[in-house]
């Protein structure tokens, strides 16, 4: 077994470092107008004038502060450092809090609103540059995020957290962060990245008050955005908490089983840990209705029409890959860790651009690269794969550790 996992690991951090990272610390950074470009498309060309967003320069910081922590390249952590300058200098609303949606090109700003998604990731890579380097001042930017989305987003009187509001931090009809979702008040995925941020956070911060918020919304999680039985995830509720869907999506459901049990370890509660350990396993067991012969994972599932999108995204495979190896810690059945396993050959055989660097954004069905979309822009970022390589990296060194003592 220690055989099987240091192979796995050497090809994960040869993936890492000689391909995702390089790629965007080449094509990404913008040095005529600061920050990084907000679109490259399939061929590495730059989309000259694309707006820029949010999340993608959040999880630019958060990725190469990450890479820091593993690597101590100063190369690393100066992209991290581009990023927390750029988030600094544009994203964050010195008036009212928060960040700002979407800039122009030229760092003027685009859209204003507050989207409770952004702000969560610009928190979780705050948090991590703080881990990677001890700079308290974005520990402090952190804090104040953390302040802003609990005193305005968060629903005191029915629980939960706002899907987004105005710059004012004032109610909006339109609430959605992509023309694909349902605009409903409360949603899977906000909730999802805010209590990965708090978790990030709470590794930084010892305060009651952000414990008590993670601990609520990790057990809201468990409640009311995860179907026990079924074990798959509820997407969109409205303000008062009527499910508004039905759809299922393959790569929230893995990647939620071991993120709430991260928040569970953060915590560190045994009653917690008992519950989403068995919970995480039970989703991962799940999960793979989804998955194709080729071991590649399905998009989504629309039980009211019978309809499947078998397109095999880049991100639901990067969860997988997490998503699997976590149940097999949890349970110890090998099945698991054949999957990740699984999950990683078809990425190298189907995602990965061995020509031009970095994933494709998806494959059809039949293998076949799906070119018109995006290698980078407001949601291609090196989040999904670089943490799903060092993840897996750093869980692989832990049972190897387990081996040797």
């Amino acid at each position: 077994m220690s055989e099987v996992l240091i192979n796995f690991k050497k090809e994960l951090k040869e993936e890492l470092f000689s391909n995702i990272l390089p790629w965007w610390m080449k094509h990404a950074p913008d040095k005529d107008l600061g920050g990084f470009y907000g679109h490259i498309d399939h061929s590495n060309k730059v989309e000259e004038g694309a707006p820029k967003g949010a999340v993608l320069h959040a999880r630019m910081l958060w990725t190469f502060a990450a890479a820091y922590r593993i690597s101590g390249d100063k190369a690393h952590l100066e992209v991290a450092k581009i990023a927390l300058a750029y988030i600094r200098e544009h994203f964050l609303d010195s008036s009212f809090g928060g960040v700002f949606w979407e800039l122009e090109a030229d760092g003027s700003v685009r859209s204003d609103r507050k989207q409770i998604y952004a702000i969560a990731f610009t928190i979780y890579g705050l948090a991590e540059y703080h881990l990677a380097t001890e700079d308290e001042s974005a520990l402090e930017d952190a804090k104040f995020l953390f302040h802003d989305l609990e005193t305005n987003a968060l629903d005191r009187e029915k629980g939960g957290y706002t899907n987004a509001l105005s710059r004012e931090w004032l109610p909006m009809e339109d609430v959605r962060i992509s023309d694909k979702d349902q605009n409903e008040s409360k949603t899977m995925n906000t909730h999802l990245h805010i209590l990965g941020a708090y978790s990030n956070l709470s590794r930084c911060w010892g305060n009651p008050v952000l414990e008590k918020a993670l601990e609520d919304l990790l057990l809201l999680m468990g409640k009311s955005f995860t179907n026990r039985e079924s074990g798959h995830l509820n997407l969109f509720f409205n303000e008062d908490w009527e499910l508004k869907s039905s759809i299922i999506s393959y790569g929230h459901d893995i990647e939620a089983s071991w993120l709430m049990y991260e928040a569970a370890e953060v915590l560190n509660r045994p009653e917690l840990l008992e519950e989403f350990g068995k919970l995480a396993i039970h989703m991962a067991r799940v999960n793979r209705e989804g998955l194709g012969e080729d071991g590649g994972l399905a998009y989504e599932y629309f039980p009211e029409s019978g309809e499947e999108d078998r397109d095999r995204h880049w991100w639901p495979q990067a969860e997988a890959l997490v998503g699997y190896f976590n149940a097999w810690e949890l349970s110890g059945e090998k099945l698991f860790l054949e999957q990740s396993q699984h999950s990683w050959n078809y990425i190298n055989k189907y995602l990965i651009d061995q020509e031009l660097g970095e994933w494709i954004w998806s494959a059809a069905e039949d293998g076949s690269p799906q070119k018109e979309n995006e290698k980078a822009g407001f949601w291609k970022c090196p989040y999904h794969n670089g943490r799903a390589c060092m993840e897996v990296m750093r869980r692989i060194n832990k049972q190897l550790d387990s081996y040797e003592k």
